[in-house]
Parts: C-alpha cells; sequence; structure tokens
C-alpha cells in the first residue's frame, strides 16, 4: 500500500477497535487505490469474526467488483442486485441469513440484507443519485447506511473521486472524518485532457461527431492496438424526429416529450413510458416528406465508427444492449480480454471500470448533462467528465482524454479539464449559497398529478395552501408549476418545492398533507408524492 492508503486505513482500523460509528469520507482521485482500502479495512472485520456490506451504484460494476472480492475472500461473498432472477436472490439472501457468506456487494438494496453482526459499511461512488430510490419507498441508502452503523457502532466508507457537495461540506464541518488520497496507486501519471470547442470545428468545415483531434487519437490507438472508451449519455439512434416543412417534432402520445429513433429496430420509442410506434413516412401534420431525424444516440454514433473506422471492433454498452441477463459481465469481460477496439457507451461505462490498455477516452458531447433544468446539473457533469477521464492512462500505459463540447468556457467543464476537486466545491458552492439551494438548505419536493391538467393544477395549489399555512414564515415555498415534462403516461405533473434551513413542523405538516390526501383526493385518481431530498427537480 501506499503511505496515503496507509493512513486512510489505520484511521478506520482505529475507529473499528475502539467500536465508534465514525463516517469516513474517502476522497481518492480515479485510480488512487480505493478498492483496496476497502479489501483491508474487511480483512480486519473478517478477522474479527464480523460482517461487511458493500454498495456499488450501478449493475454493471458488480460484476468486476465482486471479481476483486471474489479472488480476495472466495466463497465468502454474496451478490445482491436488481438483475438477478427472484429465485437467485431467494438464494442469497437464504446464505445471508444463514450466515454462509459474510461479505455482501451489490446495489443500493444491499443496504437491508439480514446480517445480524455488521463491521463495516461501504459506499463505492457516495456520490451517485442511483443511490436514492425515486419509488415509494423513498429512501437513499447513504443515510440508511449511517443508520445502520450506528446501530452496530462501526465505521461507514464513503468512497468517491468527486464526492457530493453535501457530502464534501460535512466532512470540512467535521460530521464526517476526511481521508485523501492524492496520487494514483502506482504513481502514474493523470491522464492529459484536451477541451476540444466544436463550434470552431464547424467553422473548419467539420461536420462529424469526431474533432479532428478525436479523430487522430483513435486512428493512433487502433494502430498501436491500445483500447479506447467512448462516452455518450444518450442512447438510441437519434433524439428527435423533425418535419423540415413545418417543424412538428414527433411526440410520444402519452407523455409531452419526443421520441427517439431506435434503428435496430426501425421504430420510436419513448424513454419514459416504453410506447413504441413505427416511423412516419410522412409528416403527422402537414403530411410533408421532408420528415428527417436530428440528434445523436450511442447507435448512431456505432454507425458512424463503422464508417469512419472499418477496422475497429466497436462494442455498444447502454440500457438496450444489457436488457439480457449476463450481457453486462459479457461484454466487460469480452472488452478485458481484447476482443475489441472501442467501448462505446452511456454513463455506465463512466466509472469503476479498470482496464490497463484504455489509453484514449473520448467524451462525445459533454453538453448533455450540462443543460437540464436542474440546479445539481454543473455537480453532475463536472462528476461525470472526471470519472470518464480516470478510465484512461490507468496502468503502465499514459492516458489521454478528449473532451469536446459547445460550452468549453462553462466552470464545470474547464475543472473537469484540470481534474481540481477543490475549486469546483468552491466555486459551486458559492453558486448554491448565492441561490438558497442544498446543501445550505433542504429542499422537498412535492409532486400531484392527474389525467386532468386543471384538476393536477388545482390540487397541487390546495396542497400550497396548506403548506402556507402549517408551516413557519421563513420557509421557502415555490409552486405550484408544472413538471419539465409536463405529461408521463397521459398525466399532467405540476410540483410545489419547500426550501429550508430548520422547521420542526415540517415532518407533521407533511404527514397531514398525505393524511388529506388518502381519506379525500384519492377518491379522484389524484397522484401525490413527497420527496425529501430529491436527487433532481
Amino acid at each position: 500500500m501506499t503511505s496515503e492508503q496507509q493512513v486512510a486505513l489505520e484511521a478506520v482500523i482505529k475507529a473499528y477497535d475502539a467500536k465508534r460509528a465514525e463516517t469516513f469520507l474517502l476522497q481518492g482521485v480515479t485510480g488512487s487505490g480505493k478498492t483496496e482500502v476497502y479489501l483491508q479495512a474487511i480483512q480486519h472485520a473478517l478477522e474479527e469474526g464480523k460482517e461487511a456490506i458493500v454498495l456499488v451504484p450501478e449493475i454493471s460494476l458488480t460484476p468486476q467488483m465482486t471479481e476483486r472480492f471474489r479472488a480476495r475472500f472466495g466463497e465468502q461473498v454474496a451478490v445482491m442486485h436488481s438483475g438477478l432472477s427472484t429465485g437467485e436472490k431467494y438464494d442469497e439472501w437464504r446464505k445471508i441469513q444463514r450466515g454462509e457468506v459474510k461479505v455482501v456487494v451489490g446495489a443500493r438494496s444491499a443496504i437491508f440484507v439480514p446480517f445480524k453482526n455488521v463491521g463495516i459499511i461501504i459506499l463505492d461512488e457516495e456520490h451517485e443519485s442511483t443511490y436514492k430510490q425515486e419509488d415509494t419507498p423513498r429512501y437513499h441508502a447513504r443515510d440508511a447506511a449511517i443508520w445502520r452503523s450506528r446501530y452496530y457502532n462501526c465505521p461507514v466508507i464513503l468512497g468517491s473521486a468527486t464526492p457530493s457537495l453535501e457530502s464534501h461540506a460535512r466532512a470540512q464541518k467535521g460530521v464526517y472524518t476526511l481521508l485523501t488520497l492524492t496520487e494514483r496507486a502506482k504513481h502514474q501519471a493523470m491522464p492529459t485532457v484536451e477541451v476540444v470547442d466544436m463550434r470552431e470545428e464547424l467553422h473548419k468545415g467539420n461536420r462529424s461527431m469526431f474533432s479532428i483531434a478525436l479523430a487522430e487519437g483513435i486512428r493512433a490507438r487502433l494502430e498501436r492496438k491500445e483500447q479506447i472508451v467512448l462516452f455518450l449519455n444518450r442512447r438510441g439512434f437519434s433524439s428527435f424526429v423533425l418535419c423540415r416543412d413545418c417543424g412538428t417534432v414527433v411526440q410520444c402520445k402519452n407523455c409531452d416529450i419526443s421520441m427517439t429513433y431506435h434503428k435496430a429496430s426501425h421504430a420510436l420509442k419513448c424513454h419514459y413510458c416504453g410506447y413504441e410506434e413505427p416511423v412516419p413516412t410522412k409528416c403527422p401534420q402537414c403530411e410533408s416528406e421532408y420528415i428527417r431525424f436530428f440528434g445523436t444516440g450511442t447507435q448512431k454514433i456505432e454507425e458512424e465508427l463503422h464508417t469512419v473506422f472499418p477496422e475497429a471492433r466497436v462494442l455498444r454498452m447502454d440500457v438496450d444492449t444489457t436488457r439480457q441477463k449476463g450481457s453486462h459481465e459479457k461484454i466487460l469481460e469480452a472488452f478485458g480480454n481484447g476482443e475489441a477496439d472501442i467501448l462505446l457507451g452511456t454513463q455506465m461505462i463512466a466509472k469503476g471500470l479498470d482496464f490497463p490498455n484504455i489509453t484514449l477516452v473520448g467524451v462525445l458531447s459533454a453538453d448533455t448533462s450540462l443543460n437540464l433544468p436542474d440546479f445539481r446539473a454543473a455537480e453532475k457533469t463536472f462528476q461525470l467528465l472526471t470519472q470518464v477521464s480516470g478510465r484512461a492512462g490507468r496502468h503502465e500505459l499514459p492516458g489521454e482524454v478528449v473532451i469536446q463540447t459547445y460550452t468549453p468556457e462553462h466552470y464545470a467543464i474547464q475543472l473537469a479539464k484540470t481534474q481540481h476537486y477543490v475549486p469546483f466545491f468552491q466555486k459551486e458552492m458559492h453558486m448554491r449559497h448565492r441561490y438558497s439551494y442544498p446543501p445550505y438548505f433542504f429542499v422537498v419536493l412535492i409532486q400531484v398529478s392527474h389525467e386532468n391538467a386543471l384538476k393536477a393544477s388545482e390540487y397541487a395549489t390546495m396542497a400550497m395552501r396548506f403548506l402556507q399555512g402549517s408551516l413557519s414564515p421563513q420557509v421557502g415555498l415555490i409552486g405550484p408549476t408544472p413538471a419539465s415534462i409536463s405529461r408521463i403516461q397521459n398525466r399532467y405533473r405540476y410540483q410545489c418545492l419547500i426550501k429550508y434551513k430548520v422547521e420542526p413542523n415540517l415532518i407533521e405538516a407533511l404527514k397531514q398533507l398525505i393524511k388529506m390526501y388518502r381519506t379525500d383526493w384519492i377518491k379522484d385518481d389524484v397522484q401525490l408524492s413527497v420527496d425529501l431530498d430529491p436527487s433532481s427537480i
């Protein structure tokens, strides 16, 4: 272990030996060996006859993570995630309950496994929004982990290269204990990052999806038999279909959102409700034949790669290619064995992957997540870019990253280029303070939906009036306003936002609101959801 890893491990073991429920924020640059700290801390707990829970944010990370844990702890490891069949889940659960295993690796629901003697809990990539369950029962795996650690008097490690602002702010205040790893485990250099302004590329006459720098980088890697990761956070072929005569965009009949063209099935799909329809040959409004595909998804990039680099072997990893059981493992195994030169994918490939031969990472559009109507958009973009950049040059070969964007001047992109977390944290905290958002304020999102837009608006207004009368004057209430996607599955959605620092009446007021909904409103087919600390608004 490096000296930094040793210091981090000793702090965790000290808390463990003192039977202290301490929360550690392990902030280490990508490739700094956070997993090794986890493994040694778990080893210590197992030697004392205790059990360990390890949470990862994505199913796609579980195969790689499980392999590393099984290599170290053999048959003592169980796996829990939504990709398992009911029978497999039952078998794993029974093994855990009988005490046949000592370590569980899984997605957020693994925090509830029936261990009776927990010695350590670890959340890898703690900043990920997937740790928050968006459906009822809503919970955040981080909060559940900290609760369980207090119950068993054991430490929790929250690991990340780019911690959430909330966690880093708590570490600065001393609520969490901050442990830092500033260097990569084998002292390799961080990858060099180049930001390409796609507006300049257009002026040069390059209309392709690959900038000149990225295309040259891919060619050089193919010649040297090195591997490439290309990242685009949008699946499908084209993000919308538009009539060039009247400007009509083909929308889903159940949701207020444009439909995405999928070339493999030659169909338009809605990514919100799953509705599908064949591609129209004429515009549904003006019957013009000038109907064209716009925007770019992973399927379109895959086709373009085959055209521009016909010799390249490409693997695509997104929701469409990983529907079948075990497909995550198959794709990653094939890439690890060198059966492909390019791994193209959505955010599934942005974190946790560790392959020695990856020397180039290309981000095809850094603006996809930057322009979302959400106060966390800049934070999510910075995290995603830093994480995906960290896939390059993790072993002997040096790494290079090319980020393509139309807004290169944005601070999230500029600071992701230098891979510096603290300046980003300070800048983003300044913005959050200015507009009264977390971590300075707590937020509650209340959403009301109904098949009739007027009814939805009416009940949302009633909810807002009730809260105004029940909460103290210093609480900020915003809304009701239509949600950014105002209709999903034929239901119109209105939302209200509550911002507060300390509000003793809040929980009681929300309980009363839910009681009103359950006794009266529900008869009118209204749906109400209350989300404390939403991961997105």
